[in-house]
């Protein structure tokens, strides 16, 4: 059993990214210290390298698109083998002229969907329903 039962979203895209954008943050911050206008300036291009850098790697399959993804594809090493059709409702996706139909990801994460026996909410056993709203 996995440490974590949810998809945090680490993805290599989201580290590197993240680890790219610290140090624009930390030249942008020495800038200030220093009253520097040319370290402001390069962290400030840092930061845009780290959101082009990111995007690339969301692109090439090495991010993650909105919303739920299969639990074998949650480890943040996993490549994305949908991301060149795109991902629906995806911003950089949408930028970068990948467009899919709402029948795409969509439809592959509700058919892995498995719900065993019942559901136990409260200490009182329900039937279990997928998508369905219990009105609680």
């Amino acid at each position: 059993m996995s440490a974590h039962q949810y998809d945090h979203g680490h993805t290599a895209a989201g580290w590197v990214g993240t680890g790219i954008a610290s140090v624009g943050a930390a030249v942008a911050g020495a800038g200030v210290c220093f009253v520097s206008g040319v370290l402001i300036a390069g962290g400030l291009g840092i930061g845009m390298v780290a959101l082009l850098v990111t995007w690339a790697l969301h692109l090439a399959g090495w991010g993650k698109g909105p919303g739920i993804r299969p639990r074998e594809e949650w480890g943040w090493r996993v490549r994305d083998s949908g991301a060149r059709a795109g991902h629906d409702e995806c911003l950089g996706c949408r930028l970068a002229g990948r467009r899919r139909t709402a029948s795409g990801r969509t439809a592959e994460v509700a058919v892995g969907v498995s719900v065993r026996g019942d559901v136990s909410l409260g200490g009182e056993p329900e039937a279990a329903a997928v998508g369905a709203d219990s009105g609680r």
